[in-house]
């Protein structure tokens, strides 16, 4: 399980970007995070042209699959989704890992029971 966030694990950040002029700011390498795919879109393709790592949130399975074919790297999905997009994401075998944002260190465990590929924390997104 990918766990990004959480302070005993060491990870890389995700740097969160709104325009394509912000990403000139991050690491040269950095992961990026834009937010819900549905403002992102501009940026996710930009990112697929130039081949430029990043996460989005995906709020229905149609945008997880967008997303997919944008090459994001991850995608996170609200808990209510999160295990039907997972059986998406195996079924037609994403290359992105498929997130759950969580809080408690206690939800790792349930995330683990439906077979997330990861977790994510506040923590582990830089603004």
């Amino acid at each position: 399980m990918i766990i990004i966030g959480h302070e005993d694990i060491p990870f890389e950040p995700f740097y969160y970007v709104e325009t394509v002029e912000e990403i000139e700011n991050t690491p040269p390498g950095s992961v990026l995070w834009l937010g819900p795919f549905s403002r992102a879109k501009k940026i996710a393709r930009h990112c697929y042209e130039n081949r430029i790592g990043y996460a989005v949130m995906a709020e229905s399975v149609k945008e997880a699959l967008m997303a997919n074919a944008l090459h994001a790297g991850y995608i996170i999905v609200p808990a209510e989704l999160a295990k039907k997009v997972q059986a998406v994401a195996e079924t037609y075998l994403f290359d992105a890992k498929i997130l759950l944002p969580i809080s408690d260190e206690e939800e790792m465990e349930s995330a683990a029971e439906i077979g997330l590929d990861g977790v994510i924390f506040k923590a582990g997104v830089v603004s």
